[in-house]
């Protein structure tokens, strides 16, 4: 596995998995609240991390999710190293809580990074 990839084993595709996680994960907020994450730890023994970044038509056109949803990717991938000492599998799904396209009509990222590093950090004190 790549150190600063984000290969197609590393994402959440199955829709078991989203309502895995949706169904039965925990909620953990960003400290300025920007971002959200549910998480899901798996049961079977393997030792990987699964990720999905579910953003709501709500929250902007389809050009502006897109844009928010490579920043996400790209903070994660570039910061994804803090959850590389796990002992189960993980499945987490990255959501926009307050960022919506009234508040940040333009996005760049370090508007999405140092909220999604301290996500990173409050999950892996949660495990």
């Amino acid at each position: 596995m790549k150190r600063f990839g984000l290969s197609k084993k590393e994402r959440i595709k199955k829709k078991n998995d989203f309502s895995r996680v949706y169904n039965s994960g925990k909620i953990i907020y960003s400290n300025s609240r920007k971002l959200k994450a549910i998480f899901y730890l798996g049961e079977d023994g393997a030792k990987n991390v699964k990720v999905a970044f579910g953003i709501s038509k709500k929250a902007g056109n389809a050009a502006w999710r897109n844009r928010l949803r490579r920043l996400l990717k790209e903070a994660y991938r570039q910061n994804k190293e803090t959850l590389s000492e796990t002992n189960n599998s993980i499945y987490i799904v990255f959501s926009p809580n307050t960022i919506n396209k009234k508040k940040y009509p333009k996005l760049y990222l370090r508007d999405v990074e140092a909220d999604l590093v301290d996500l990173l950090q409050k999950l892996r004190n949660n495990i």
